[in-house]
């Protein structure tokens, strides 16, 4: 018997591991591939994805397989610029906005975190074939790639096992798809001799060959090639045609070498069923989206941080099942917004039609010239519109409940470094005076149980070490103070997943607060 049976292990699986094994959680995975794959899929990833690889202490021990970004430019069929972004080395995240990485390094990494971690168990080569869901357990039949059957129980089952997902199947969920399908052909290459890339991102929105060159990660490069219209699959898709398109690039058999290629088609779509009683999806099993902003993997991690926190709180008791049915009322309206925005910059993209490309041509040179894209541009980082929220006295969420989550540098007891790592992870209040006035013995028991970390911050000026047991730290970027000055607050209370819960003033405001949330998570602790 395990606590959580996951089905898949490819990055999300694995994040999901670590995140639940972190949390003492017995975590049984079971993956049908004898072994890894060994080629690159996605190619980057954003801030929030960073700072959770942070929260399975990879963080910083990344950097062999992942590089910067950079810059990010979008040229048209004639070679002027259409949109050109630098993207930020130090995002709102504290982490760089977007990571050019090699996927089969990260998913090592990931797997040895996994590996030592006590209450994690990888089987491989084992593909399961049925469930069943007896109310208070999760029975999972397997068999092994000899055909030999096998069966595991488990509290919860989570399914991470890509599009194809039989866990979706097994659910019976319905998908909805919106409809944006173009081939591409993938290309990625390893060169001879190392080559600067400048910038180290392209788009090309030629409308006689769409086409993409970006970093997989340092010493890997990426090239993708769309079909156009009255090009055969069958003629798009060979090796002479790889190097054929390659050549519009000056990338040759004598340059480099071809370490896979192969065609994948677009889609868009999003699972409407989440949760069935004890099993979840998450990742590619709950939604696809096209590539061109590099959301789809970062998706899945926050897919698996928010229902890691939600289990936990429910396997400690601490919380009613009911919670864990918050879990898609947030994620799937939260990964919507992904989706739509890379399907918008998809049809900026994948534009063949002469006509039509001219006129988006003559509006983003417009727009260019005025310097209005980087103001008018939507932010990738989206509010939670529902859920474990603040509530307005009418039920509704409360200003600023949902934000996603600034992180500065602080100080505190001789430590100085991003709040994570000064702080530490999970719950936390944030205030600017010393909580403890406003809250009864009630809030505090509370508090308490749910591991809630209290920090007071104080400005750039002040004292680092003044408070010996590192309650108090210093906002040394201002980040916090800033905030709350700006919600007029005195205090935000932070979800483990990095998203407001709600905001309050003065020491009623900070009650009522950490009241709401106790009501919220059903939550039964130790009278006083």
């Amino acid at each position: 018997m395990t606590d959580v049976l996951i089905v898949g292990y490819g990055p999300v699986g694995q994040v999901a591991a670590i995140l639940l094994a972190q949390r003492g959680f017995t975590v049984q995975v079971v993956e049908k591939w004898a072994t890894p794959y060994s080629m690159p899929r996605a190619v980057s990833y954003d801030g929030e994805a960073s700072r959770i690889l942070a929260a399975c202490d990879l963080g910083d021990t990344l950097d062999p397989v992942c590089e910067l970004s950079g810059e990010y430019t979008w040229k048209n069929g004639f070679g002027r610029t259409l949109l050109h972004v630098k993207v930020a080395e130090d995002g709102p995240t504290g982490w760089p906005d977007s990571i050019s990485f090699y996927q089969p390094g990260l998913e090592a990494a990931l797997a040895a975190r996994g590996a030592a971690l006590p209450g994690v168990r990888v089987l491989r080569g084992v593909e399961v074939t049925d469930l069943a869901d007896h109310g208070d357990h999760v029975e999972v039949a397997a068999v092994d790639a000899d055909g030999t059957p096998r069966t595991f129980t488990a509290d919860w089952v989570l399914g991470c096992d890509g599009a194809n997902s039989f866990v979706r199947r097994w659910l019976g969920a319905t998908v909805t798809d919106l409809g944006f399908g173009y081939d591409w052909l993938v290309c990625d290459v390893v060169l001879n001799e190392p080559v600067e890339f400048k910038p180290n991102n392209l788009q090309i929105c030629d409308p006689a060959r769409p086409r993409t060159a970006v970093s997989a990660g340092p010493d890997h490069r990426r090239w993708e090639f769309m079909r156009v219209p009255g090009e055969t699959l069958e003629e798009f898709q060979t090796e002479a045609s790889v190097w054929r398109l390659l050549g519009l690039f000056d990338i040759t058999p004598a340059t480099a070498r071809l370490d896979r290629y192969g065609v994948y088609t677009t889609q868009a779509c999003y699972a409407d069923t989440w949760r069935s009683g004890r099993v979840f999806l998450a990742g590619d099993a709950a939604h696809v989206m096209p590539p061109f902003l590099g959301q789809g993997m970062s998706s899945g991690f926050r897919d698996v941080i928010n229902l890691a926190w939600k289990l936990d709180l429910v396997r400690r008791g601490l919380a009613d099942a009911t919670l864990l049915d918050t879990y898609e009322v947030e994620r799937k309206a939260h990964v919507q917004h992904a989706i739509r925005m890379s399907i918008d910059s998809g049809k900026v993209i994948c534009e063949t039609d002469p006509k039509q490309a001219a006129g988006r041509d003559s509006v983003m040179l417009a727009a260019l010239r005025r310097r209005t894209q980087q103001k008018h541009a939507r932010s990738l980082r989206e509010a939670i519109a529902d859920g474990v929220l603040h509530r307005r006295p009418d039920g509704t969420p409360a200003p600023r409940a949902g934000d996603p989550v600034l992180q500065g540098r602080v100080a505190a007891d001789g430590r100085t470094g991003r709040f994570d790592d000064v702080v530490g992870r999970g719950f936390v209040l944030i205030t600017r005076a010393d909580p403890a006035a406003a809250l009864d013995d009630a809030a505090t028991a509370f508090l308490d149980a749910l591991d809630v970390r209290r920090v007071t911050v104080r400005p750039a000026d002040a004292d680092a070490d003044a408070d010996a047991a590192g309650t108090d730290v210093v906002d040394l970027d201002g980040v916090y103070l800033t905030y709350l000055a700006g919600a007029d607050a005195d205090a935000v209370l932070v979800r483990p997943d990095f998203y407001v819960f709600g905001v309050a003033a003065g020491p009623t405001g900070l009650a009522a607060l950490v009241d709401d949330l106790r009501q919220q998570v059903s939550a039964r602790v130790p009278q006083p």
